[in-house]
């Protein structure tokens, strides 16, 4: 007799927890980009459905990799990278974000003057995260490979010591604007680490290295 599974719609015609895969399957056929998955027990599906379905992915995926290597089947295709290039500390800096699959340019800001690669990323974070929820794109994740961008986002603060030169005004308005729009917007969008060792550059790099 086969073991009883669970399988967890996250986005479907009726998202939710499904004892059969005859039911899920009835959620996710004919809906473009279903995320489902099937977990061994109830409490587990219960504990993910209140989760991220990014978050699973990422997990199985450095599960499955080799010696701590992810491989790049586990990058999710369907994603936006960002990326900052900064001439100098400080100097001139812009930032972009790309579509992961394609390399599509989604926006590109600069260069300015007397910025740094720091608060580039975390401009490029928070850009992403505002255009994503704008064209109504809640859940596609967004790659970075700054752990220091992503911290400041999380904390909703761009914790830089940069000072004013007055050349870089533009950057500070930018700045405010990021803190106040996390402020005041839920991030429902998963931020991922890109795993540069693994996958090497990410999409949205400037090649400038």
């Amino acid at each position: 007799m086969a073991k009883q599974k669970y399988y967890v719609v996250w986005e479907g015609h009726t998202p939710g927890i499904y004892s059969s895969w005859e039911a899920a399957k009835r959620q996710v056929d004919g809906y473009a980009q279903a995320k489902y998955k099937s977990f061994e027990s109830r409490a587990e599906a219960e504990k993910a459905f209140k989760g991220n379905y990014w978050a699973f992915v990422k997990k199985d995926a450095a599960a499955a990799a080799p010696q701590g290597r992810i491989p790049r089947s586990a990058i999710i295709k369907e994603s936006l990278s960002v990326d900052a290039a900064c001439s100098g500390n400080p100097g001139d800096m812009e930032y972009r974000g790309v579509y992961t699959a394609d390399g599509r340019e989604l926006f590109r800001v600069g260069p300015l003057p007397d910025g740094t690669n720091n608060i580039g990323e975390f401009l490029a974070i928070v850009h992403g995260l505002a255009t994503l929820k704008q064209q109504g794109h809640p859940a596609m994740p967004i790659y970075s490979d700054s752990k220091t961008a992503q911290g400041w986002v999380r904390k909703g603060k761009c914790n830089t010591k940069l000072e004013a030169t007055g050349r870089n005004d533009r950057i500070f308005e930018l700045i405010d604007r990021a803190e106040q729009w996390l402020a005041g917007n839920k991030i429902t969008n998963p931020v991922l680490k890109w795993e540069t060792e693994s996958w090497g550059e990410i999409p949205a790099d400037f090649g400038r290295k």
